[in-house]
């Protein structure tokens, strides 16, 4: 995409990840409507600058918003994330997921939408994986319901891709941490741990702790963003070939992150366990090595992330 100021949509922000790409593309130049449900993001996230709608991505008026704005991009962070919810309610994960991504489609082809960044999941599309790190062209074969809406999304973007023009890539997360994110949701344990340990309380470990991820810090995940939304994108004709994992490369154990945690707080309650929570995967490590071909550079580590998240957290309190 040329270096103008374009008119970009962001779903989902004000939410913890999308609030942010919400502030990235704004310090670029560009004009950022924010549209959420405020069912589990937070008025106070979205930037000043942005113009916010409050509407849910299924609800028919967004169709209505796509004609009057005529949006450039639109990056799509909105979504139903808890695997837990996707398990236990799987018609209400499709619902969210596929018929809110629909929509929005359907908006982006009626007024000619020039990109579509989609967030898919790296922790989850591919399943319990047998190389790693994983690159984008590991087989997916996702175990839960959640998995198989993000995966099927990306079939969805292919298809009016292929029949409609509408370029888009996808970007499959790693386990994202950062300021602003909820400590109550699946996805949260580093918000959780901390808040936690400022607390005093000891650490709920599910299962034996030895599970994996690729934690990766939301300034990152940022500077992904902005990287797929404004480079030249490949032409080729399989899903892999637009989508992009976004990690460090490296397996953190939840044990691991607990301990680093605890370093960086100077305080250790202790733990304790609970039995592994039913659609959770054993092990997730990224291979990103397509994203950094395309400029994009992990620039935190592991340490410097926690303690900018801790320290964000403990002065939302007014914690000394």
């Amino acid at each position: 995409m040329s270096d103008s100021p374009k008119k970009i949509l962001v779903t989902g922000g004000a939410g913890f990840i999308g609030s942010h790409v919400a502030d990235a593309y704004l310090a670029r130049g560009h004009r950022v409507w924010v549209v959420d449900n405020l069912s589990s993001g937070k008025l106070e996230n979205v930037p000043s600058a942005a113009t916010f709608v409050e509407m849910d991505i299924r609800d028919p008026g967004i169709r209505d918003l796509f004609r009057d704005v005529e949006f450039d991009l639109v990056n799509h962070h909105a979504a139903q994330i808890d695997v837990r919810t996707s398990v236990a309610d799987p018609k209400l994960d499709a619902d969210i997921n596929l018929l809110g991504l629909l929509n929005l489609l359907e908006g982006a082809r009626e007024v000619d939408t020039g990109r579509f960044v989609f967030v898919s999941s790296g922790g989850v599309v591919y399943g319990e994986p047998e190389t790693f790190p994983t690159p984008e062209k590991a087989p997916k074969l996702p175990l839960s319901p959640y998995g198989v809406t993000k995966l099927t999304g990306e079939l969805y973007l292919n298809y009016y891709r292929e029949v409609h023009d509408l370029e888009y890539v996808a970007l499959r997360y790693g386990k994202v941490y950062g300021p602003r994110q909820d400590p109550h949701g699946e996805a949260g344990e580093v918000a959780l741990f901390s808040s936690r340990l400022l607390d005093g309380e000891p650490l709920t470990i599910f299962g034996d702790g030895e599970q994996t991820r690729d934690y990766t810090f939301v300034g990152d995940i940022v500077g992904a963003n902005m990287t797929v939304s404004e480079m030249d994108l490949a032409s080729g004709p399989g899903l892999d070939d637009v989508a992009y994992n976004v990690g460090t490369g490296n397996g953190v154990s939840v044990n691991e992150l607990a301990d680093a945690l605890e370093g960086v707080s100077g305080v250790r309650p202790g733990r304790q366990h609970a039995p592994p929570r039913p659609g959770e995967l054993l092990h997730s490590r990224l291979d990103t090595a397509r994203l950094k071909r395309a400029g994009w550079e992990c620039k935190w580590t592991l340490e410097d992330g926690l303690r900018e998240t801790f320290e964000h957290i403990k002065e939302g309190r007014g914690t000394a």
